[in-house]
């Protein structure tokens, strides 16, 4: 079976700048699984790395679609084994990297989104219900047809709760009962799992510092850019975190410093959803980022998990 790595860790972790190292020492190359950096055109607002900062390391997994097209979990899967299989043809590792948990677990736990189309007016239509009648009406829909999936989900999350009662309207089977015999099947791949932490209050300073170098680089004029091209607020895309923010702005909803407080807060909160998510995960090599001053320390710590699997840097 062959190895594959996933390193997944909180936005502004330093994923990126860690995994890049890791594949020119290992004979890598990697697959990004985050959800915005797969579309085209928007590079600031989603950290993309620049070729500069990619250093030869080939990418997959960005610039793949256009803002306004559907992109779904199924997708990424697909594309994302399609991918692992051309890097291990060329007798590479491939490196899984990103901070989407729903994409990363599609993977690791062998999770099968294909049979579940996405079905944008129902979307619509479930929305406005949560709009109209509130957050608890559509939770206690959910919690008629999967109660399990309802113990989980708070009411408050309003887009997991949409996507379950999507589930089960277009396939006639909840998602807990997806997700339950999707695992049954083993991964192909042995998937070596690294997570990357730190303090949290480490972790919100460079989320703040983040999002002033995003703007100090030109975050609102690639959304200018992407409005020019014809992506409003109704693109898929520019509702992700970044980029509505700043399309508020854009359209006078709010001046430029409440646009920046917003999207530093978001991201936060992101943040704070992504330690929720990532803890489920099993079997993970945990690298406290608080513990090592430099990369080659925390390569060490990679270097003696990786060891175990034949693989060395």
């Amino acid at each position: 079976m062959h190895n594959v790595i996933v390193i997944f860790g909180l936005t502004a972790s330093g994923k990126t700048r860690l995994s890049i190292e890791l594949a020119k020492r290992i004979g890598g190359e990697i697959i990004s699984a985050d959800s915005m950096q797969i579309y085209k055109f928007m590079d600031i607002g989603t950290a993309k790395p620049t070729k500069d900062e990619m250093d030869g390391i080939k990418h997959y997994m960005i610039d793949e679609v256009y803002p306004d097209e559907e992109f779904s979990v199924a997708k990424f899967k697909k594309l994302a084994l399609k991918y692992i299989e051309e890097i291990i043809s060329k007798g590479k590792i491939p490196i899984i990297v990103g901070g989407t948990g729903l994409y990363i677990n599609s993977l690791i736990y062998n999770i099968d989104f294909s049979e579940v189309e996405t079905d944008w007016n129902l979307r619509k239509k479930l929305k406005k219900e949560a709009d109209e009648k509130g957050n608890a009406y559509l939770h206690d829909k959910l919690k008629a047809i999967d109660p399990e999936a309802a113990e989980k989900i708070h009411e408050n999350d309003v887009k997991r709760i949409i996507r379950a009662i999507e589930v089960y309207e277009l396939t006639g089977k909840t998602i807990s009962y997806l997700q339950k015999i999707s695992r049954l099947k083993p991964p192909e791949y042995n998937y070596i799992k690294f997570g990357l932490i730190m303090d949290r209050s480490k972790l919100y300073d460079r989320i703040n510092k983040r999002v002033d170098i995003m703007m100090e680089n030109g975050l609102v004029n690639e959304v200018e850019k992407l409005v020019e091209l014809g992506y409003d607020k109704n693109a898929i895309a520019m509702q992700g975190l970044g980029y509505k923010e700043i399309l508020a702005y854009i359209r006078g909803e709010c001046s430029m410093d409440e646009a920046v407080e917003i999207l530093k807060r978001e991201t936060r909160r992101y943040a704070k959803r992504q330690i929720t998510w990532f803890k489920r995960i099993e079997d993970v090599n945990w690298i406290d980022m608080d513990r090592f001053s430099n990369d080659d320390e925390i390569l060490e710590k990679f270097k003696d998990c990786l060891a175990t699997s034949g693989i060395f840097l």
